[in-house]
C-alpha cells in the first residue's frame, strides 16, 4: 500500500529529454559516447554503488562525489546518522574527487570553512532535518565547484589536515539492525533516547514461557521492540532495581493488571529510569507497554513491597 515514486533526478533528467541509464551494477556496462564525444565527467551524490576505475579512467576529468561531513571525519555511507549520533553540534559538506580505490578518499576540492555548519537543536534534531539543512548547501557547492572548474588539473586540495588536537575520527559505516539492539549493561539513558531519535526504534529480546498452565514451562526468547520510551522519574521504592539494568518491572502486584496509573519500566546503566509507553512484541501488534508485557506472559510469579510500593518484576532482563 506504499506510494511508488520515481527519484528526483530521474523525474528532472526526463523534463530534460536527457538519456537515462537505470543499473545494479557496473559489470559490463560502460557510459555512452555522446554527439560531443566520451563523457568527460562523472557526478556521483548519495551514490551506493563504487564507481570502478575504469570507467573513471576513461573521463577525461574522473569523478566528482557531494559528501554531507567535513571530511576525512564521518567517512561511510551514514554521515548524517552518526553526526547525530556522536552528540556533534557542528557538521559541515565536502566537495571531492571519487578515488579510485576507497570511498571517500579522493581530493578534497572544497569544504565548509571550520568549524563547519551549526546544527539547529542538536539534542532534538533528527535525520531528516539535518538532510533539509545539508542537501541544498552541498547541491550549491556542486554547482559551483564545477562552474570554477575545480575538477580542471592541476587539482588544489582545499580540505583541512587532521592534528592530534582534532577530535578522534568516526567512520560512519552503515547503520545495520544490530546497532537498534539496546546493550542494557553499558548504554546510559542518553545512549538509548539519542538512538531512538537517530535510528530507533530500538528492540531487545525478552524472555517469555511456551505455556503457563505446565509444572514446569519450558522458556523462549521473543524479539520485543520499543516503539515509543520516554525518561521519567522513578516510582517510589523502586532503587533496587537499578542493581539490574534492563529488568523491566510494572508498579503493581501481582497478578499484574493495566489498571490507571501502572505502567511498564526499566533502569539503564547510568540509574535513570526508562517508562516504556508502547511495545511490540514479536508476533503481537504494537500496543500499550504494559499490556503488551501482561498478554506475553512476561512478568514472574511473585511481587515485593519496597519502599511503601508493591512491584513485580520480568522474570529476567531484557537481553
Amino acid at each position: 500500500m506504499k506510494k511508488i515514486r520515481e527519484v528526483p533526478i530521474k523525474e528532472t533528467a526526463t523534463a530534460l529529454s536527457l538519456p537515462i541509464h537505470e543499473i545494479d551494477t557496473f559489470t559490463k556496462w560502460t557510459p555512452p559516447v555522446t554527439p560531443d564525444g566520451p563523457i568527460n565527467l562523472i557526478i556521483a551524490v548519495s551514490f551506493g554503488l563504487f564507481v570502478p576505475p575504469r570507467i573513471l579512467n576513461a573521463a577525461q576529468y574522473g569523478g566528482l562525489n557531494v559528501h554531507p561531513s567535513l571530511l576525512p571525519d564521518f567517512r561511510g555511507p551514514a554521515p548524517l546518522h552518526h553526526t547525530l549520533l556522536a552528540g556533534r553540534s557542528l557538521t559541515g559538506i565536502t566537495l571531492q574527487t571519487l578515488h579510485h580505490k576507497n570511498f571517500d578518499h579522493g581530493v578534497i576540492l572544497s569544504q565548509t570553512p571550520k568549524p563547519g555548519l551549526e546544527i539547529p537543536n542538536p539534542d532534538t534534531c533528527t535525520v531528516p532535518e539535518l538532510q533539509n539543512l545539508v542537501a541544498p548547501k552541498g547541491a550549491q557547492m556542486l554547482v559551483d565547484g564545477i562552474k570554477d572548474g575545480l575538477f580542471v588539473p592541476p587539482l588544489k586540495a582545499a580540505g583541512w589536515v587532521p592534528t592530534e588536537e582534532n577530535e578522534t575520527l568516526i567512520h560512519a559505516g552503515k547503520i545495520q539492525q544490530e546497532d537498534r539492539h539496546v546493550d542494557w549493561a553499558t548504554w546510559t539513558m542518553q545512549d538509548i533516547t539519542r538512538r531512538s531519535r537517530v535510528i530507533g526504534p530500538l528492540w531487545s529480546r525478552a524472555l517469555v514461557p511456551t505455556n503457563d498452565g505446565d509444572a514446569n514451562p519450558s522458556f523462549y526468547q521473543k524479539r520485543v521492540i520499543l516503539t515509543q520510551v520516554e525518561e521519567v522519574e522513578p516510582p517510589k521504592g523502586c532503587d533496587s532495581f537499578a542493581l539490574v539494568p534492563g529488568l523491566p518491572f510494572a508498579n503493581a502486584s501481582h497478578p499484574v493488571g493495566p489498571k490507571k496509573g501502572r505502567a511498564l519500566y526499566v533502569f539503564t546503566h547510568d540509574g535513570k529510569v526508562l517508562r516504556i509507553d508502547q511495545m511490540k512484541v514479536e508476533g503481537e501488534a504494537v500496543a500499550e507497554g504494559l499490556r503488551a508485557a501482561i498478554k506475553a506472559r512476561m512478568f514472574g510469579d511473585r511481587s515485593f513491597m519496597s519502599g511503601g510500593s508493591e512491584f513485580t518484576p520480568f522474570r529476567n532482563p531484557l537481553v
